[in-house]
C-alpha cells in the first residue's frame, strides 16, 4: 500500500505541501485557543478588566475565522488530490489489463477485476482523503496537546501517561482481529460480483431451464457469506467504541476530580484546569481520529495488496525489446511445428500444427467438439503465445513483432459476437476510426446487414445496447463481419462466425466475402460443412493434431473424420 501511495501520490507534491501547511496551520490555532481562554479567565474575568476580555476574545474571534478558512481549503485540495489519486490509479490498473493475455485474465477472473479496479480503488481513495485531512492533524494535535497540557500543570499531566497506552492497547488488539476480516471481505465482494455477473450475462439460460430460484440461492449464499464477514467486523467495532468512550468519559471524570482538589489548595489557576481540561479532550480525540483511520488502513491495506497484485502482474505475452518492423508483404500465415498447451496443463491441447495461407487463399478449420479450432487461431493474434514451434506472418515470427504492428494486420471476428454500448457507426468504426459513411454501408453490403440498417430508425445512428443485446445474435455476428470488414485487413478470421446465419444469407455473404478479399490471407473456422465446401483448403483437426488437409472433394476420398463430419450433415443426394 505505502508503494502505490507513494508512486501515484508523487506527482501532486505541491497539493500535498498546501495541505500539510494548511492543517498544521489549523491544528496549531486550536491549540492556541485554549490558552487565550485561560487567560480571559484568569486575568480577565478574575480581575474585572472588560477590556482586556474584549481584546482577547477578538483575538479568538480571529484566529477562528482563520482556522475555519483553513479548514475549507484543507478539504479542497486534499479531495482534488484525493480524486486525482483515485483517477490515476484506475487508470494505471485499466492499462495493465488492457496488456495482460487471455492467460492472465482467466488468473484474476473478470468479476474480480472488475471489483479491484472500482471498490478497491475506493478504498485506497478514501484513505488518502481522510489521511489528508485527518491523518497529518491527529498526531500533530496529539504531541502538542500533550506539550501544552504539561505546560499548563505538571502533576496533573500524568494522567496522560496512564490513559493514552490504555487506548492504545484497546486499539491495537482490535485492529489485530479486524485485518483478516478485511482481506476476507474483499474476497466475499469478489464472489458477489461474479455471480451478478453470471446471472446477469446468462438470465436467458437461468429463465430457459427455469433455475431461477437456484441461482437465488445462490446469490443469497454468497451475500450472506458476505453479510456474515461485516457483521463480525461491525461487531469488534461496537464494541471498541463505547469501550473508548467511557476512557474518554472517565478521564474527563478524573481530570475535574483532581483538577478540583488543586484549585482547591491554590496549586493551580481554574483558567489553566480548564485549558488543561481541552487539551486532554484534544489528546483523547486526535486518538479517536486515529482510531478512526486505523479502522481504514487495514481494508485500505488489503485492497492496496490485490491493486498492487495486479499492477505488478507480468504479461506473458508481450512485445519484444526490439521488435522486428512490420514486412511490406501483406496476407502469408505460416504455422511450423506449432504446439500449445494451457498452464498446467499435462497434455498439449495442440501438437505438430503446421500449415500456411497465402494472399486470395481461403483456408478452413474444422472438427469436433474440444478438438483446438478456437485455441488454433487465437494463437495467430497472440491471445496465447505457442509453447513450442513458431508461427509468422509475412515472414516474421509473431513473437518478434509489436503486438499493435501485428494486430494492425488482422481482422479477427470472435466466436461469441461482442457490440459495444453506442451507434452502429461507432461500432463500426472500432475497426477505422477514420471510416467514411460509403465505407460503412460498403461493409454492411458485404456482410449482408444493410437491409436491417436500413430499417432501423436511425440507421447507422441507431443505437445499440451494451454486447449487442437490442439486435439478434444473426445480425450480431453480421455487424461483428462488416466491423472487420471496414478495417481492410490482410488477414481476416473468422471463428465460427457464420453459425446464426441461414443457409441462404451464408452463401451470399461468403459469395461476397471471396470478391473482397482477394488480396487477403482468410481463416474460416466453421462447424457447417456447406460452409466451408469451397474453400481453397480444409484442415481437419483431431485430438489437437492434423488429421487431414485439402480441399473438399480430396478430403472425402482420404479423410474418415472428415467423412465422417459431413455424413452427419448432409445427406448422399447432397453429397453427389
Amino acid at each position: 500500500m505505502t508503494t502505490l501511495l507513494r508512486a501515484y501520490l508523487r506527482p501532486y507534491k505541491g497539493q500535498l505541501v498546501i495541505v500539510t501547511t494548511l492543517v498544521l496551520l489549523q491544528t496549531i490555532a486550536n491549540l492556541y485557543l485554549p490558552s487565550l481562554m485561560a487567560d480571559i479567565i484568569n486575568n480577565g474575568i478574575a480581575k474585572g478588566d472588560t477590556s482586556y476580555i474584549m481584546q482577547t476574545g477578538g483575538i479568538m474571534l480571529g484566529i477562528t475565522f482563520l482556522q475555519a478558512l483553513a479548514a475549507i481549503a484543507a478539504v479542497y485540495f486534499g479531495s482534488r488530490t484525493a480524486m486525482a489519486f483515485g483517477r490515476d490509479l484506475r487508470g494505471s490498473i485499466f492499462r495493465t489489463v488492457e496488456s495482460f493475455s487471455q492467460r492472465e485474465v482467466n488468473r484474476f477472473g473478470t468479476p474480480s477485476l472488475i471489483t479491484r479496479n472500482t471498490n478497491d480503488v475506493q478504498q485506497m481513495q478514501m484513505l488518502v482523503q481522510l489521511g489528508l485531512t485527518m491523518m497529518i492533524g491527529a498526531p500533530i494535535m496529539a504531541i502538542g496537546g500533550v506539550i501544552m497540557a504539561v505546560r499548563e500543570d505538571a502533576p496533573l499531566s500524568l494522567l496522560i501517561v496512564v490513559i493514552v497506552p490504555l487506548m492504545a492497547a484497546v486499539v491495537g488488539v482490535m485492529l489485530w482481529r479486524a485485518i483478516p476480516l478485511f482481506r476476507s471481505m474483499q474476497v466475499r465482494i469478489d464472489r458477489v460480483n461474479q455471480v451478478m455477473r453470471e446471472m446477469l450475462s446468462g438470465v436467458r439460460v437461468i429463465r430457459a431451464f427455469v433455475r431461477t430460484g437456484y441461482e437465488e440461492a445462490r446469490f443469497g449464499d454468497a451475500n450472506t457469506q458476505l453479510m456474515g464477514v461485516a457483521l463480525k467486523v461491525n461487531r469488534l467495532f461496537a464494541v471498541m467504541i463505547p469501550v473508548l468512550m467511557l476512557i474518554f468519559n472517565l478521564t474527563t471524570v478524573a481530570i475535574v476530580w483532581f483538577g478540583a482538589h488543586r484549585v482547591d489548595s491554590g496549586g493551580m489557576p481554574i483558567g489553566n484546569l480548564t485549558a488543561f481540561l481541552s487539551y486532554v479532550m484534544m489528546i483523547l480525540m486526535s486518538v479517536m481520529m486515529a482510531v478512526f483511520m486505523f479502522v481504514m488502513i487495514p481494508r485500505a491495506a488489503a485492497s492496496g495488496d490485490r491493486i498492487r497484485d495486479v499492477l505488478e502482474t507480468e504479461p506473458s505475452v508481450a512485445d519484444p525489446a526490439e521488435p522486428k518492423p512490420a514486412a511490406p508483404a501483406c496476407g502469408q500465415i505460416e504455422f511450423h511445428g506449432v504446439e500449445f498447451r494451457y498452464p498446467g496443463a499435462q497434455d498439449p491441447v495442440l501438437s505438430d500444427i503446421s500449415f500456411s495461407v497465402g494472399p486470395g487463399e481461403t483456408v478452413a478449420i474444422v472438427g469436433g467438439t474440444g478438438s483446438g479450432k478456437s485455441t488454433l487461431i487465437n494463437l495467430i493474434p497472440r491471445l496465447y503465445d505457442v509453447t513450442a514451434g513458431t508461427i509468422r506472418v509475412d515472414g516474421v515470427d509473431v513473437r518478434d513483432m509489436a503486438r499493435r504492428d501485428l494486430w494492425a494486420k488482422i481482422g479477427f471476428v470472435p466466436q461469441k459476437a461482442f457490440l459495444f454500448s453506442g451507434s452502429v457507426a461507432d461500432n463500426l468504426r472500432y475497426g477505422k476510426a477514420d471510416a467514411s459513411e460509403i465505407e460503412l454501408w460498403h461493409a454492411l453490403d458485404i456482410a449482408q446487414a444493410n437491409q436491417f440498417v436500413l430499417d432501423m430508425p436511425d440507421q447507422l445512428d441507431a443505437q445499440i445496447s451494451q454486447g449487442g443485446a437490442s439486435v439478434s445474435g444473426g445480425q450480431r455476428q453480421r455487424l461483428a463481419i462488416a466491423r472487420a470488414l471496414v478495417k481492410k485487413a490482410c488477414i481476416y478470421v473468422f471463428d465460427d462466425t457464420f453459425s446464426a446465419l441461414d443457409y441462404r444469407t451464408d452463401s451470399k455473404l461468403r459469395a461476397a466475402l471471396r470478391r473482397e478479399t482477394l488480396d487477403a490471407a482468410v481463416i474460416i473456422v466453421a462447424q457447417r460443412v456447406s460452409t466451408i465446401m469451397s474453400a481453397d483448403r480444409i484442415i481437419v483437426l483431431e485430438d489437437g493434431t492434423i488429421a487431414g488437409m485439402g480441399p473438399h472433394a480430396e478430403l472425402l476420398r482420404t479423410c474418415e473424420t472428415y467423412r465422417e463430419i459431413v455424413a452427419s450433415q448432409l445427406t448422399q443426394e447432397e453429397l453427389a
